[in-house]
């Protein structure tokens, strides 16, 4: 018991003394369990802790190692800089339609949630050289600069086309007084968000009809009426009124009146829903609604050629 003792107190480095004396067995016994049990925990912990903290930094380094031949392993890719209220949406588009995409963000948040949802990241900041190298500018062909700040969106840019004069530069403005100094930085396309909405929220308001058929078709979706005020032409719709010229009347008769200079690209009926590329044989019914595509210097004419002035009246008065 001497030996068993003197080792056990001896190996865990206890000591030799004590305030009193452990003489008898029983004593002796205890003492050596609660040396051993109290090691043995503290060893358990102590090595859990390590293991943690081991394990953890293996696998981020795994994983950016990982994460670094994918990229390198890129062609043709885009980039998305800002990873924000815009980049998430336009991330999982973008990955949605199969596209190649690695994410930029100085946000350390932003960058585990961009790797939550599945997409390639690097952190850093998007106007610096390195970040730019790490996330494949040199093989890239689209980069997206949707920062919040339109100066940090202008340095994103420059630095971008200075390492790859081939890739496209697709830039985010908030404030529209931006938009040129984006272009001259070298911007190839530089989009408003707030502008867009406020169209698309007018549109709702003006012309409820002809909006509903482009959100509803695949093949149209994207800001088509910006892309069509860029040629001059507009989205309009007609209303077919009771007892007006169209009422009763075919299709077809709406080009041959606008000398074969508006396209109709749809006709919306309250009963059967939107009709695409109707036939020009097709018979107008009240209620119905054509939707037209045309110069828009020319579709206010058509509106006063083919539907009846509504009767506005104020104070009992009619206004027109």
């Amino acid at each position: 018991m001497d030996a068993v003792y003197m080792v056990i107190i001896t190996i865990f480095g206890v000591g030799y003394g004590e305030v009193r004396t452990v003489a008898t067995p029983e004593l002796r016994v205890f003492t050596m369990s609660l040396i051993v049990a109290g090691y043995g925990a503290a060893i358990y912990a102590v090595g859990g802790f390590v293991q943690l903290i081991t394990e953890g930094e293996i696998n981020r380094a795994l994983g950016a190692r990982r994460m670094n031949r994918g990229i390198g392993s890129l062609q043709n890719h885009t980039i998305l800089c800002g990873y924000g209220r815009v980049g998430r949406i336009l991330a999982a588009e973008v990955a949605g339609s199969g596209n190649d995409l690695v994410v930029v963000d100085r946000d350390r948040d932003k960058i585990v949630a961009a790797e939550a949802d599945g997409h390639l990241v690097v952190s850093g900041d998007a106007s610096s050289e390195a970040v730019l190298r790490e996330a494949g500018i040199d093989h890239a062909s689209h980069l997206a600069a949707v920062l919040p700040s339109d100066a940090a969106n202008v340095f994103v840019t420059l630095t971008a086309l200075g390492m790859n004069r081939e890739v496209l530069v697709i830039a985010r403005a908030e404030d529209p007084a931006s938009e040129s100094k984006l272009r001259r930085s070298g911007a190839d396309e530089v989009i408003l968000p707030a502008a867009i909405g406020a169209q698309r929220i007018a549109n709702l308001i003006t012309r409820p009809t002809a909006e509903d058929f482009l959100a509803s078709r695949a093949e149209l979706r994207g800001d088509l009426g910006q892309e069509l005020d860029k040629i001059g032409l507009q989205v309009e719709e007609l209303t077919v009124t009771a007892g007006g010229p169209l009422s009763g009347q075919p299709l077809g008769n709406i080009e041959i009146g606008g000398n074969h200079g508006f396209l109709i690209v749809g006709l919306r009926r309250p009963a059967s829903g939107v009709i695409v590329n109707p036939d020009d044989s097709e018979m107008l019914r009240d209620g119905d609604t054509v939707i037209v595509v045309g110069h828009k210097n020319d579709l206010p004419e058509l509106r006063r050629r083919y539907e009846l002035e509504r009767e506005v009246y104020y104070r009992g008065a009619r206004v027109r």
